[in-house]
């Protein structure tokens, strides 16, 4: 038998084998990996010591570096969480953030998934790549470029389609503009960059399912939405959920880029999310202790609640990512 590439009977006898052994018997493997091993411990890992400034009154000198600055600096406890808990601009962004990432995991989730469905059942080989190349585009461009396009489209003064709203005898709209439509727009522009790239993970799932469980649905007299209720939805139900668990996880960043490129003054109440405010308040006012605060709460949320969800998913029988 055999289980993520290596047998059972391998399995145990790498257990017996001491440390370096299993080392050099893996040497190859571990090569490979070496330089995404090395890509975290830099990036990932590394700046993690500056988590310790969200505790600490920091304020970077002339000839003095980080090290120094953080062994010499005054310690202030969880006042900067405190602080970011009863700001009123700071809560007014985790409001925001909340309410944004809700809408795009509700609205925005379930659209890759139905896009893989609608592309699966297609016949034409040809019409599908079609499909699946102009889906993908987006990905592949960054939040300043699509920004620019939907300025193009949607402003009211020479937008491309101002002129639908003139046929259809409708008062010209901001959508970019204006508090009541904006974040539903950045759940739709989301959608339109990343329901493509999405839908592959669920095409690949989608290719692994046994055709002859649907030659057996079709000979019982299923018909195409009972095939895809009983078969493709079950079949491919671990990975929906992997992803629902690792976009929970997610849930306290809404999107820098798109926010960024397509804020404004007038939709600020509606539209400011916690990284623009760090943005501002880190970069900007140069309060780094304040800002770091503000990045470990939203890391501390957002692995509380994939545990969370975790434990919920493992409730219903499923199996989660833990």
């Amino acid at each position: 038998m055999e289980l993520s590439g290596i047998k059972t009977s391998d399995k145990l006898l790498i257990k017996k084998l001491p440390l370096h052994k299993q080392i050099w018997k893996y040497r190859l493997i571990l090569l490979m990996l070496a330089p995404a091993f090395i890509y975290f411990i830099i990036f990932r890992y590394g700046p993690m010591i500056g988590l310790i400034i969200a505790f600490q009154d920091y304020t970077p000198r002339i000839g003095q570096n980080f090290v120094t600055a953080i062994i010499k600096g005054k310690w202030v406890g969880l006042k900067y969480f405190e602080f970011f808990l009863s700001n009123t601009n700071s809560l007014n962004a985790l409001r925001n953030t909340i309410l944004i990432s809700l809408y795009k995991l509700f609205i925005g989730f379930p659209f890759p998934i139905l896009l893989a469905l609608m592309l699966n059942e297609l016949k034409s080989l040809r019409f599908k790549k079609v499909v699946q190349t102009i889906s993908y585009l987006p990905h592949f461009m960054s939040w300043v470029i699509l920004a620019g396009i939907l300025r193009v489209l949607f402003s009211p003064d020479y937008g491309v389609i101002i002129p639908l709203f003139d046929i259809l005898k409708i008062e010209r709209v901001n959508l970019l503009g204006d508090a009541r439509y904006f974040r539903g727009m950045l759940v739709i522009s989301e959608m339109w960059q990343n329901a493509g790239w999405d839908s592959v993970i669920y095409l690949a799932a989608l290719s692994s399912l046994d055709m002859e469980l649907y030659e057996a649905a079709r000979i019982d007299g299923a018909n195409r939405f009972q095939q895809l209720w009983s078969i493709t939805l079950p079949g491919i139900a671990s990975t929906i959920i992997i992803m629902f668990i690792l976009r929970i996880g997610l849930i306290m960043n809404a999107g820098f880029d798109q926010v960024f490129n397509l804020l404004n003054a007038a939709i600020t109440d509606v539209g400011d999310i916690i990284d623009t405010f760090v943005y501002r308040v880190g970069l900007q006012q140069a309060q780094y202790s304040f800002s770091t605060a503000i990045g470990f709460f939203k890391s501390l949320t957002g692995f509380i609640l994939v545990l969370i969800t975790n434990r919920i998913v493992k409730l219903f029988g499923y199996e989660g990512i833990l």
